[in-house]
């Protein structure tokens, strides 16, 4: 193994300025559903469909190809790809995939061999990054398997600085995408290696690696910026281990936080209707592509009602509800505190009057003063709301530095407004003393009656 490339070992250095990954990645990528089943001919079907389908349009322009197309190196150390797979060669699947008008994304790991027992890219990092610029690839993804033991944070930054110093060398933009899994918390500094970094271990296509990934994101939001994002891993909607509406959460999440959208279903025209809806939401896909490059942050929490808040960059703010629990068709009320960090902000927010906006239904709610009513959010669904505040003053105060953790409570339940029961029961006490002033009138008009 050859030595790995002396690396300057810095701490919160500046984010990494390679000419690219201002906002976070959008594409496709052959991992989630294919696996090792990967060739060259699925790579060009994939580029086909983000095009045919409109979905490039939308932003969707990387076209990723994962783990397995490596077949071994030479004795000059050249990597080669697989033949079988790849009878035509990466340069040339590049240049379909660059014809397309779109760009072209292939994996190593930084150590001896890749997950999957390919040749791995563990001291060749100036002599790969040669040949992967010769090939025109524009994203490289860069795993963490077989790494020598060197994971912990010096090992880290030993082993992708290697390979970010070499790829910067070439002088080709290549959006350079860490997976250390999250170890020796990679979000702390990432942004001075690579333009994001994986924050957790794999996901996996069920609900309950989706909440989990989503946990340990929680308070991660303040180290995303433009040039460098948290990486949740890609995306697992329409792969069928979820329903749509958790398909939809998941989607929505990953959106709001800044995390690359990288597709992982079948590239098949026509697309699954109920798929393509998720992932084809223009509303959607612009507060994650939003230019101020900001992660929505963790606001608040009532029993599994979860709430973040975001800001973007004409001013407006983002509201997305989670119901990560069980309960089906929770009605809630957010106060518009929950958009203030400071207490006299807080002082004075329910006056305002804002105009509310549902991505998911693409239509305007109305204009609102004090709170916003979310209704009917589904179990494991979402309610994602664009806000714009109205009136003379029409700025948001900052959001910037938010805290971790926040001591007031802007989730309320529709049902818990402290005069409803007090309604009930001064209205059934109405009720009651109305009726017996009316037995008693008949009472007397019986007396009368009878007297007569």
């Amino acid at each position: 193994m050859r030595r790995l490339a002396s690396v300057a070992l810095v701490s919160g250095a500046a984010a990494l300025d390679n000419g690219v990954g201002r906002s976070p990645a959008m594409g496709w990528n052959s991992w989630n559903r294919y696996g090792c089943r990967v060739n060259e001919e699925l790579i060009k079907q994939a580029a086909d469909y983000l095009v045919d389908s409109g979905l490039h349009r939308l932003g969707y322009e990387y076209v990723n190809v994962d783990d397995c197309w490596q077949a071994t190196r030479d004795s000059n150390g050249r990597i080669h790809e697989n033949p079988l797979t790849f009878p035509s060669g990466m340069q040339s699947l590049a240049d379909y995939v660059h014809a397309k008008g779109l760009k072209f994304g292939l994996y190593s790991s930084a150590g001896t061999f890749t997950c999957q027992g390919k040749p791995g890219g563990l001291g060749f990092e100036v002599q790969d990054a040669k040949i992967y610029a010769d090939w025109g690839v524009d994203y490289f993804k860069y795993d963490n398997c077989n790494n020598e033991g060197m994971s912990d944070k010096r090992g880290t930054i030993e082993r992708y600085g290697a390979l970010r110093d070499a790829l910067n060398a070439t002088g080709r933009h290549i959006n350079y995408a860490i997976c250390n899994w999250g170890q020796a918390n990679i979000w702390e500094y990432g942004n001075s290696l690579g333009n994001s970094w994986r924050t957790t271990g794999g996901i996996e296509d069920k609900w309950d690696s989706v909440m989990e990934i989503i946990h340990l994101n929680l308070f991660l939001g303040n180290y995303s910026e433009p040039g460098g994002f948290n990486d949740m891993d890609m995306l697992e909607v329409g792969n069928g281990g979820m329903t749509m509406e958790e398909y939809r959460s998941h989607f929505s999440i990953w959106a709001a936080l800044k995390s690359p959208l990288l597709l992982g279903n079948s590239p098949t025209l026509p697309p699954n209707p109920s798929t393509f809806e998720i992932v084809s939401n223009p509303e959607v896909i612009a507060v994650h592509q939003d230019r101020l490059g900001v992660s929505a942050f963790h606001r608040a929490q009532l029993d599994d009602i979860m709430l973040w808040i975001g800001a973007l960059k004409n001013g407006d703010r983002l509201l997305l509800v989670l119901n990560s629990g069980n309960t089906t068709n929770v009605d809630l009320d957010i106060a518009l505190h929950a958009f203030v960090l400071k207490e006299e902000d807080s002082i004075v927010s329910h006056k305002w009057r804002v105009e509310v906006r549902d991505l998911w239904s693409r239509k305007t709610l109305g204009t609102f003063k004090g709170r916003i009513p979310v209704r009917d959010v589904p179990k494991h669904g979402v309610k994602m709301y664009r806000v714009s505040k109205k009136g003379a003053d029409k700025t948001f105060p900052s959001l910037a530095n938010a805290p971790p953790e926040f001591k007031d409570h802007p989730i309320k339940y529709a049902q818990d407004e402290p005069w409803l029961p007090w309604l009930f029961v001064f209205g059934s006490m109405a009720v009651g003393v109305a009726f017996a002033l009316y037995r008693i009138h008949l009472q007397r008009r019986e007396g009368y009656e009878q007297l007569a």
